[in-house]
This record gives structure tokens, C-alpha cells and sequence, in this order.
């Protein structure tokens, strides 16, 4: 008996570095046959990977799953223009390549990262093969296009949202990785397709590794880690750490690790401050190191309706480093902290509030520390289980019959 085979339709795959390559390795190791349709990696700094071209057509393989690459946009990091032909490359090249490739395929997985327009490919399988096709929702269209900075108008309006109708209309199933993308998507999808909530699942951490020496002196470390961009909010972070008295700060390291379009400019707001130290990029396997040398670790997000409803991969990241969390952002990840007691939240938009936040973990007794500790290590093996939500996702995905 033949081995199903599995299309996951994605902006981004190995050796960028998302959720989607376990689960492409996740179903090898079920017995699946994966392949991956994708672009050529450039995220974050958009410019190839060393070791890899940017042809219209290449393939490769990553542990026993086929890669079809199609040619990707760079110098989209610094530029709306080529952001915008980013968005629409992979939905038209990557549709050519589907119409060759997408008979072959019993189902169609598409990871929607970012841009709904990445998932065109999908549907073309589905509209032409008239195979099972899901999508896992991980940012929500129409409204995140309006909140990286594009005018609402009358037509644009029109436009994506005939364009999100049409895409959800010809799906067979739908997981979204927040609750909050619910009451988003409910306009647009077809009668009777159900939302299956899959959030991000923490990653794996070797917490055992020695922690790396952020400071000559002892002081209590909070940590960035991520891509560095606009909707970040790290500029709010910043101002509000530089308003902390001197004793505070004297006290305290703001430690940024990553790289990404805002980074020139937080470096030069952050006025050479002795206690903001920039780490650059890092390998994702000396992350722990960083993780564990922190008190608190920060997730951000700016003040826009959108991203309240949006929980960055890293949230689940920090819960399986089993450390207080540091929430500067409203919404969906203020409830999962506030819910499970996991942490200090702050409103983005308030450097007051943020700074005062600052203040209480700077000044935060160790017991009270240790109870958010304890908090992560239960969410992490419920709700955040990555086998768990795994096989909630094949079962969707399966489970559909035409």
C-alpha cells in the first residue's frame, strides 16, 4: 500500500526557522510522503541563505522531505515596493508550479504564515484536484495588512476582502493559532467550516546548557528575543526602561537579541546606554543560553487591534523556558499571562505603565518568581503539548472527505 502523500504549501521552510518544519517532519515520521512547496529563504534579513540560489525553479531535500523552491523577493526588509512583489511572487510562481506538481497529492496543508496571497498555490490544488486542503492561520487578513502601514481605502477594502472570501471559501478545514482570529475570519469563511484552535507549541529547550554571561555583576536581566521590526514595539520598550531612576537601572540589563528592519534605529534611541546591551542574531540552538541567564523574558507588540488577537511564537517559547514572562502587549497573550499567572503584563502604549512594570520585576521577591515558574511548567505539558496539537492538526487535515 502506497504512502499518502502530503503538499504543505509555505512562504517559509528550513533552513528558516518555523513551526512548520516539525510538522513536516512530524508526518515523515507517521508515514507520510512531504513535500513542501516554498520560496528560496530569506527571512528575516531578505537575502538568500549562504549555501542556496535564488533560481525560478530548484529542489533540495531536508531530512527525507522533497523541497520545491520557487525564486523569492529580497531587499524586502527596507522596502514597501519589493514588500508588495514579495506578496504577490510566491502567489504567482508558486500557482504555476502547483498546476504541475498538485495532482499527485492526497492533501494540501498550507502553514499561512503572513500574506494571504502565499496561499493561492493551495487553492489552485483545490480548485483544479479538488483535494482536502487546510490552512493553519497565523495571521489574520484583512486587517494585518491595514496594520503594517497600507491606507484603508474604499477599493483596496473591496478588493482583499472579495480576495479573503474567495480563499476561505475554498478550504476544507481551518486551524487558527489564536482564539482572537475567530471573530477576525467568521465573515469569511463558507457555512459550516469549523475554526480548530491550534495555538504554536513551545519549542524544545536544552535548559540543562550553561547560561550565557550577559553581566560582569549581578543585576536582573530582562530579554528580547526575536525578529527586531517596527510592530515589535521595542522603541516603547526602551524609552520606558531609560525612564527608570538610576538606582533602578544600575539594578537592571535590557538585553535585545535578534536582528530585523528597527535595529539601526533602537540603537540609536537607546543613546549607548551601559544597560541596554544589543546580542545580535543568534543560533537557534544557543537560545537557551540567553534564556537561561534572564529573569524575565519580553514579548511585544504594538497597540493596533490586530495584534491584539495575535500571540508570537515566542510566547510559547518563553513557557517552555520556564521563566517569568514580561508582557508588553494587549489581548489574546495578556490573557494567556494574566489567566496562568504567568508573568507581569503592561499596556504597549503606556512608557508609564511599561516603566512601572519594570519596576515591580526589578523589586519582585524570588518566591513570587517561583509561582510563575511553576505556572509555565503546567501550561507547557496542557495546552501547549507539541504532539498533542500535532495530531489535532493531521486529524483535521485527514479527516475530510470530499
Amino acid at each position: 500500500m502506497k504512502n499518502k502523500k502530503i503538499l504543505i504549501v509555505t512562504e517559509c521552510f528550513y533552513p528558516e526557522e518555523f513551526k512548520i518544519n516539525d510538522v513536516a517532519l512530524s508526518w515523515k515520521d507517521k508515514g507520510y510522503d512531504v513535500d513542501v512547496l516554498t520560496l528560496a529563504p530569506t527571512y528575516p534579513l531578505g537575502k538568500v541563505f549562504p549555501g542556496y540560489k535564488n533560481g525560478f525553479f530548484r529542489k533540495d531535500e531536508y531530512q527525507g522531505v522533497n523541497i520545491f523552491r520557487v525564486h523569492a523577493v529580497t531587499g524586502y526588509r527596507d522596502s514597501t515596493v519589493k514588500k508588495t512583489f514579495k506578496y504577490i511572487n510566491f502567489m504567482i510562481f508558486g500557482s504555476i508550479v502547483a498546476i504541475f506538481i498538485g495532482r499527485r497529492y492526497d492533501y494540501v496543508f498550507g502553514f499561512n504564515l503572513g500574506s494571504l496571497t502565499d496561499m493561492l498555490p493551495a487553492v489552485v490544488i483545490r480548485k483544479l484536484y479538488k483535494k482536502p486542503t487546510m490552512f493553519w492561520v497565523q495571521d489574520v487578513w484583512p486587517d494585518s495588512v491595514y496594520a503594517y502601514g497600507f491606507k484603508k481605502t474604499k477599493m483596496l477594502s473591496t478588493l482583499l476582502d472579495a480576495f479573503v472570501k474567495f480563499m476561505h471559501h475554498n478550504i476544507t478545514a481551518v486551524a487558527i493559532s489564536s482564539k482572537g482570529f475567530e471573530s477576525k475570519l467568521e465573515p469569511y469563511i463558507k457555512k459550516g467550516l469549523k475554526f480548530n484552535y491550534a495555538p504554536n507549541w513551545a519549542d524544545d529547550l536544552d535548559m540543562d546548557m550553561s547560561p550565557v554571561i550577559l553581566s560582569k555583576t549581578q543585576k536582573v536581566h530582562f530579554t528580547f528575543a526575536g525578529n527586531i521590526g517596527k510592530v515589535q514595539n521595542l522603541e516603547n520598550i526602551i524609552d520606558a526602561f531609560l525612564l527608570l531612576s538610576d538606582e533602578c537601572q544600575k539594578k537592571a540589563q535590557l538585553n535585545i537579541v535578534g536582528d530585523g528592519s528597527n535595529l539601526v534605529n533602537l540603537k540609536k534611541i537607546s543613546n549607548d546606554s551601559p544597560n541596554i546591551i544589543f546580542h545580535g542574531k543568534q543560533k537557534r540552538e544557543d537560545m537557551a543560553k540567553f534564556y537561561k541567564a534572564s529573569d524575565f523574558l519580553i514579548v511585544s507588540l504594538i497597540d493596533k487591534p490586530i495584534f491584539s488577537v495575535t500571540v508570537p511564537a515566542k510566547t510559547q517559547t518563553y513557557i517552555a523556558a520556564k521563566k517569568p514572562i514580561l508582557a508588553i502587549i494587549n489581548g489574546d497573550v495578556a490573557d494567556i499571562v494574566n489567566d496562568n499567572n504567568l508573568g507581569i503584563c503592561a499596556d504597549p502604549s503606556n512608557e508609564g505603565l511599561i516603566k512601572e512594570a519594570f519596576e515591580k520585576c526589578i523589586n519582585m521577591p524570588e518566591n513570587e518568581k517561583s509561582k510563575f515558574i511553576i505556572n509555565n511548567t503546567k501550561l507547557l505539558e496542557t495546552t501547549f503539548n507539541k504532539d498533542s496539537i500535532i495530531n489535532n492538526l493531521t486529524s483535521q487535515l485527514v479527516g475530510y472527505n470530499d
